[in-house]
């Protein structure tokens, strides 16, 4: 069941795929352009509104519920249904491993604690939504996340640099097949849940497999290097985004994956990308570039969620 599709932030990571994605499924794309449309026209006709838009980390707390408020007011006209890439946030420290629909959104901290209620406000929004959560994600180009700011661009010399423990298991999510995912779950709609909470299953990796992986990818040896996160503790008193990435430091040190029985029920035929081959087009873009490693301030700004 294809239609039109409405996509806010199509410059975003998630957005610029879903676009791709949609496309290649033979939807109609509308692409919101925030400096000269206006939200409430844009939606009409529009059976999907994708809400890729996604604030700095300080910009969160005045930013996102007004946003939110926004896409649900679009959606309440016009009858469409969202789709939000969701993300392991609103668990907090003390969650279990593993993380699905089941899983409380026990999350204290401020970062947390505004997805929580993002997400509370288009469940009782009575509008119908589809919450695809993810990890951390691979793209198909440098767009400023943690694995091509901070992690691959030392794959040049041999090392991928890790925030965490290597050897903990951490939930990634390759872009293109989120994207996917979020097209055929948009094709089913009429089946789902007025709130479809889903968990993208993706890749569970630790941070030496990760290396082992990239390693083949480039044959080379690769080695981990721990990343250094004592200038982020030196900057946050006067650097926002600083103490914001230190904020959510924990995710590198907690054990976590992402459930995929829910998935596996509503799309048991969907396949993704082999991990090796998803890694390659992640590492691609990275070492093509010109520049050279970016300074960790650099990585923070680009810092992406897996909203």
């Amino acid at each position: 069941m294809v239609g039109t599709v409405l996509i806010l932030g199509g410059n975003g990571r998630f957005g610029r795929n879903a676009a791709e994605a949609f496309w290649n499924a033979g939807w109609r794309i509308r692409l919101f352009d925030r400096a000269k449309d206006d939200l409430m026209q844009a939606a009409q006709g529009a059976d999907v509104i994708v809400n890729g838009w996604n604030p700095a980390y300080p910009d969160w707390a005045a930013q996102v519920p007004t946003l939110t408020e926004q896409v649900i007011a679009a959606a309440q006209q016009s009858g469409a249904t969202v789709i939000v890439p969701g993300n392991v946030y609103v668990f907090g420290k003390d969650a279990p491993d593993r993380f699905g629909p089941d899983t409380a959104h026990g999350a204290t901290n401020p970062l947390g604690r505004i997805r929580v209620e993002m997400e509370a406000a288009y469940r009782a929004s009575g509008v119908p939504v589809i919450l695809l959560r993810a990890g951390d994600f691979l793209d198909t180009a440098a767009s400023g996340n943690w694995f091509d700011l901070q992690m691959a661009p030392t794959l040049r010399k041999g090392v991928l640099t890790y925030p965490g423990n290597p050897d903990v298991p951490h939930a990634w999510a390759y872009l293109p097949d989120l994207a996917r995912a979020a097209v055929a779950l948009a094709e089913r709609r009429a089946h789902l849940p007025r709130f479809a909470d889903i968990a993208f299953p993706g890749f569970t990796l630790t941070g030496r497999e990760m290396a082992a992986l990239s390693g083949k990818v480039l044959d080379r040896p690769i080695r981990v290097r721990r990343m250094v996160w004592w200038p982020l503790r030196l900057v946050s008193p006067v650097w926002r985004m600083g103490a914001k990435l230190l904020e959510m430091r924990y995710l590198w040190d907690k054990p976590h994956h992402l459930s995929r029985d829910g998935f596996d029920r509503l799309l048991p035929g969907f396949v993704e990308t082999d991990v090796t081959e998803a890694l390659a087009s992640a590492i691609a873009p990275v070492l093509s570039e010109k520049t050279g490693r970016p300074t960790q301030g650099r990585a923070a700004q680009g810092q992406a969620t897996a909203a």
